[in-house]
């Protein structure tokens, strides 16, 4: 059980993040949410983890403006005492060949799906050191590991999420501090949803027949994959019994690259 810690997870308000907060209250861990949406949405998520009975609250910081992921993290040692668990899932992306990517949305992707993280754990690691325990997730997604096309800001970025991962992981090992890279697959995110949803349009074809087109050339399960699975994943990764897992990436991706 994880109870007494507290978790800050970017990106959380749905999807893969609010998941792994959903699984980690469930485990007696306090949470600190953080992402944007509409007022409703966040009312709704925090009460969801309280009602589990744990503490939650949220942050509403700008992961691309420094300044406001250091509040962010100064107000969750506040509210909370410490940070024991820290879960990087904010992304962003834009879709483009590379001779047409702005270079204001490459500075973006890498502002948030990159500096952040690494603001993030420079700025709790000395805590975990202290506290000789502390678990740290980055999610990488298999673009962390392979390439695709039109995707140059989430690709690259998501290779440096791995790489910054086995550093941080070798630095804490002599601490009871570990760092993995998650890296789902196609999951049914609110991202694949509207994916999919223009496919249908685009296509004229049923939810499940777009889902397949989706699909196509991608995971041969041919299933998305259920935020929930990665929630139980990471969850399990703060526990003691995952001590002994630090510095690797970790597929959740019903057999994408293993058919790659």
């Amino acid at each position: 059980m994880l109870s007494g810690k507290t978790a800050l997870i970017t990106g959380s308000l749905d999807g893969i993040g609010f998941a792994i907060g959903e699984a980690l209250a469930r485990k007696g861990c306090n949470v600190m949410l953080n992402g944007f949406g509409p007022t409703g949405l966040i009312t709704e998520r925090v009460k969801l983890l309280t009602d589990l009975g744990v503490t939650a609250d949220y942050h509403g910081a700008d992961l691309s403006i420094a300044a406001q992921v250091e509040e962010m993290v100064a107000t969750t040692e506040r509210r909370f005492g410490a940070i024991d668990i820290v879960v990087n899932n904010a992304v962003t992306r834009h879709y483009a060949n590379i001779e047409d990517m702005p270079l204001e949305k490459w500075a973006y992707a890498l502002a948030v799906n990159l500096s952040a993280p690494f603001q993030i754990i420079r700025r709790t690691m000395s805590g975990m050191k202290e506290r000789k325990w502390g678990r740290i997730i980055n999610l990488a997604s298999n673009y962390g590991l392979a390439g695709t096309t039109r995707r140059a800001d989430y690709v690259s970025t998501k290779h440096g999420l791995v790489g910054l991962t086995k550093v941080v992981a070798l630095e804490g090992l002599p601490y009871n501090i570990t760092c993995n890279a998650l890296c789902p697959g196609a999951t049914y995110t609110p991202n694949a949803k509207k994916l999919v949803a223009e496919r249908m349009a685009a296509k004229n074809l049923s939810e499940p027949d777009a889902i397949a087109d989706y699909m196509a050339g991608r995971q041969p399960s041919r299933r998305f994959i259920p935020p929930s699975k990665v929630g139980a994943f990471a969850a399990f990764l703060c526990t003691d019994d995952a001590s002994e897992i630090t510095g690797t990436p970790l597929m959740i991706d019903g057999g994408w690259l293993a058919n790659s």
